[in-house]
């Protein structure tokens, strides 16, 4: 339960907890213990940490709580792909997905309850902005996931390409990853952006960095503007001049993403293009042919299985690693926004 009165324990830091307990049990090792429940074994609540003493948990029952996010749908498809919607006590929709992978589990956690970029081809930047989410919120999504398919314990990857632009809330994805960084290591963290370019900056800066990946989906300047209008205020040059200057491990690789629209991006024009356009970036190319939705992207859809594979095939004569990423999860609505779009479509319906 959820009172205002009481502080919640998800995505506490450990002085903060430290603080919290200072006048119930000050021993350092009660606060490494508490944090390990939240952040390493990830109980759902204060009752769930056995090697706390009852009457401390009592205490601890009256000043706070343990609250993640509230899974309100869960729709599993055949390929194994679980879409989650979870809502946030002030009334946010958030989606997050657990996704099975060759030998791991890939969990797609959102940043922002909505989205302001406004992507044409996301159902998230069609229904609009919504406010950042703390790093204790992000976290809840990771918590939630995990428990709710049985991984606690497991080594799982996790991506920031749920909803919301992850580099407009960096406070809260930067506190989600120190949160997270406790069982997953940075370079089983993906940071995906749609190139805001002083964000990159930022990032670049950190002690420890997660992976990059870039939304990009076109390969002029001009293009661009027309499928995401953020390429207006930072154009394509100047994005690939940061990506250029970006610090990058022994090893790493910054992945593009590019979602193909039939009739728009997927030309042999634009294959040709982007191995010039990347040159000089140590990269990988996803390929990710659109996950179509009628009801919020109407007119758009993927090209056929010739064409794609027409468009890797030139990418691949010019020596650059491409993937093509066929959508997980088309039967539960996987791709960013759609569960959510579908279920306030259902509660907007009459």
């Amino acid at each position: 339960m959820r009172t205002p009165d009481r502080v919640n324990l998800v995505g506490a830091s450990r002085a903060e907890l430290a603080a919290l307990l200072h006048d119930l049990d000050p021993r350092p090792y009660r606060t490494h213990q508490l944090y390990a429940w939240l952040t390493r074994r990830l109980a759902a609540g204060l009752d769930d940490m056995t090697d706390l003493p009852r009457a401390l948990r009592a205490a601890l029952a009256e000043r706070a709580v343990v609250a993640d996010p509230e899974i309100v749908d869960v729709r599993r498809g055949p390929d194994g792909t679980v879409k989650y919607a979870l809502a946030y006590p002030d009334g946010p929709l958030v989606e997050a997905v657990a996704m099975p992978m060759e030998g791991h589990t890939t969990l797609c956690l959102s940043s922002q309850a909505g989205c302001a970029v406004g992507c044409v081809f996301c159902v998230t930047g069609v229904l609009g902005a919504g406010r950042n989410l703390t790093g204790g919120e992000i976290f809840g999504q990771y918590r939630a996931i995990m428990r709710g398919e049985g991984l606690v314990g497991a080594s799982v990857n996790v991506v920031f390409m749920g909803m919301g632009e992850p580099l407009l809330n960096l406070p809260g994805v930067t506190r989600a990853v120190e949160l997270l960084a406790e069982t997953v290591s940075p370079r089983r963290i993906t940071v995906s952006t749609s190139g805001i370019v002083p964000g990159l900056a930022r990032l670049a800066a950190l002690e420890r960095r997660p992976k990059l990946a870039v939304s990009l989906n076109a390969t002029t300047q001009e293009q661009r503007e027309r499928l995401m209008p953020i390429a207006a205020r930072w154009p394509l040059d100047e994005l690939l001049a940061a990506l250029r200057a970006f610090p990058l491990e022994r090893g790493r690789r910054i992945t593009f993403e590019y979602v193909m629209l039939a009739g728009i991006n997927d030309s042999l024009d634009d294959a040709r293009r982007l191995p010039r356009l990347l040159r000089g970036i140590p990269c990988k190319v996803n390929l990710i042919p659109l996950n179509p939705d009628e009801r919020y992207l109407g007119g758009l859809s993927a090209p056929d299985e010739a064409t794609i594979s027409a468009f890797a095939g030139v990418l691949a004569a010019a020596h650059m690693n491409v993937t093509v990423r066929w959508s997980k999860g088309r039967d539960v609505a996987a791709a960013c926004g759609q569960l959510r779009g579908q279920i306030l479509g259902e509660r907007a319906a009459p």
